[in-house]
């Protein structure tokens, strides 16, 4: 187990570089790499800047950026002088920006070139430090967007690095950060539609990262290849911080991790562990490998008997291994529900996959297992230090609230003691609003979301989320969102449009042929459904979403925007 003196950001930095000054800690792909001791010198530098700037411990520091090296070392830079960072999602509207940088009172913030578009036009006194992530310049008061372009364009040095802007530093700032220092405040969109400001200590998330460490093994050998967003605790806790405390490298995409991106950099990196949302992997089953068992009706109808589907799959796990660079030994999942039969195909092809749950309010992680004790269907056992139990559990089937208990669950809501003292037990359990049940053997299984369920004519609960993912498997599907409408249940459905047009060349047919064909989809659809739920969840009807569900950062749909 990894030993600290204290669960510190700043203590888990020092001992990194203690141990791994020359090992290489994160970089751009094809880009130089930054060692550990090249990653705590700017960590120092930034700190000199923050420090000549004022920010003293407690201030706030706002983060807005998408994902590159530089990130970290602000994240650092910031916790381990014992100010607080302010990651911002960088999908947020301007005004919920603003409304963040004023609600967290921030005195500074550190923003990409990319979405500086989003303060241009801030009237906010307090926020008196504006960093430009991409090279850590100083960007002077009032300057505009259409300014920075043309600097940046220009290649002109009109803004001052960080190392010649730094001053000797006058104020007060503590020998040493406490582990119930916060560290981070974190604004969630989540599905309920209301941001909240998540306050995580520094031994909230660090102890996170530890146990997370004693359940899987990494070392200074692996290799991360990062997709998924900083500003979220999955990628800041467990693909940051994690793999930081053990000497393994971390490379980011210096663009949008499409497919055109993705695929190249997984064969220079060959990472050797991932993380990753549901959305991703059961994109490339349903896009790249069941299209090619679908090909030939000969091969579909073999994939239809068990024995030869088990046997493709593993032929079908060799490729996608090889895709994702070959020396892949993990790939982590989480943030929403895995479709079932996404999750069977990784099963059955034999690919190192791992599932965990858990929520931004627990840093994030809460339970899981490596991929060697995955079992089907469920999000593993409780971590290290972490206890989980169910709330008052159906005498039934053992259904209720998952409560969580742990030296990782925040501190609170930031400035918001009533939403607190909801999510709390009388004796200090955490509600995580989520469904579950916990076996014998203690794997935890996860119902749905407690405001989802949906109270049926029978007095039974239905929960949407177990039939969209029967919905999602269907080959035309992409996604779906179970409702209530008054007293029936219904489904939109977001067609893979573009798997139905190699099928039936709808764009050659014409409007009315095309639209003949998609009606006939939804009726099949609407049958094959209903063959395989209860009867009281059987759906009423379909309708169709003309465009894709609006999405939260780990791709969870925005449910509030979509049930009437």
């Amino acid at each position: 187990m990894i030993h600290l003196d204290k669960h510190t950001l700043l203590c888990l930095l020092n001992n990194a570089v203690e141990q791994f000054a020359d090992r290489p800690a994160v970089s751009f792909v094809d880009q130089p790499k930054i060692t550990y001791r090249e990653f705590k010198a700017k960590v120092d530098e930034v700190i000199r800047f923050l420090k000549s700037e004022g920010v003293i411990a407690g201030d706030r520091v706002a983060i807005l950026s998408e994902n590159q090296p530089n990130w970290g070392i602000a994240y650092f830079a910031i916790t381990t002088i014992g100010a607080i960072a302010v990651p911002i999602m960088t999908e947020f509207h301007s005004e919920e920006v603003h409304h963040i940088i004023r609600h967290s009172e921030s005195k500074a913030i550190f923003i990409s070139a990319k979405y500086f578009n989003k303060i241009d036009d801030l009237e906010y006194d307090s926020l008196q430090t504006r960093i430009l992530m991409d090279d850590f310049s100083v960007i002077p008061p009032n300057t505009k967007n259409d300014l920075l372009k043309e600097v940046i364009a220009g290649g002109k040095k009109e803004f001052a690095k960080i190392k010649e802007a730094a001053m000797k530093f006058v104020g007060l700032i503590p020998d040493e950060v406490e582990e119930d220092s916060l560290a981070l405040i974190l604004y969630t969109s989540g599905t309920t539609g209301h941001s909240k400001g998540v306050m995580l200590t520094h031994k909230n998330v660090v102890s996170d990262a530890i146990s997370t460490l004693d359940m899987v093994h990494l070392d200074s050998s692996d290799r991360m290849l990062s997709i998924l967003p900083l500003f979220h605790t999955i990628e800041s806790t467990l693909g940051l911080v994690v793999p930081l405390t053990v000497g393994a490298s971390v490379t980011y995409l210096d663009k949008p991790p499409t497919a055109a991106a993705l695929l190249p950099a997984l064969q220079k990196v060959k990472p050797t562990v991932m993380l990753a949302v549901p959305l991703i992997i059961e994109k490339i089953y349903r896009n790249r490998i069941l299209p090619e068992f679908n090909k030939k009706a000969i091969v579909r109808g073999l994939y239809k008997i068990p024995t030869i589907r088990r046997k493709l799959n593993k032929i079908a796990g060799k490729k996608l291994m090889q895709t994702f660079g070959g020396e892949l030994r993990m790939f982590c999942i989480g943030g929403a529900a895995l479709s079932a039969d996404v999750e069977k195909f990784l099963s059955e092809a034999g690919f190192p996959y791992a599932i965990g749950y858990g929520l931004t309010e627990t840093s994030p992680l809460v339970t899981g297992t490596g991929p060697e004790k995955v079992r089907l269907r469920t999000a593993g056992k409780p971590m290290l230090w972490m206890q989980v139990k169910i709330d008052d559990p159906d005498p039934k089937n053992g259904e209720g609230e998952i409560l969580i208990k742990g030296p990782n669950v925040m501190k609170g809501y930031y400035k918001d003691p009533e939403k607190t003292g909801a999510v709390f037990t009388k004796d200090s359990w955490f509600k995580s609003g989520d469904l579950g049940v916990i076996d014998t053997d203690g794997y935890l299984y996860i119902k749905g979301r407690s405001k989802n369920v949906i109270i049926g004519s029978n007095g039974k609960n239905i929960y949407p989320e177990e039939i969209e993912s029967i919905i999602n498997e269907f080959p035309f599907v992409a996604e779906s969102l179970v409702m209530e409408k008054g007293d029936q249940l219904v489904a939109k459905v977001y067609l893979n449009y573009e798997e139905i047009d190699k099928e039936f060349r709808i764009q050659k047919l014409g409007e009315p042929k095309a639209r003949e064909i998609i009606a006939k989809i939804f009726a099949d659809l609407l049958v094959q459904i209903n063959m395989r739920v209860n009867t009281f969840s059987r759906i009423n009807k379909i309708f169709e979403q003309p465009e894709p569900f609006e999405k939260t950062p780990t791709q969870k749909i925005k449910r509030y925007l979509y049930v009437e």
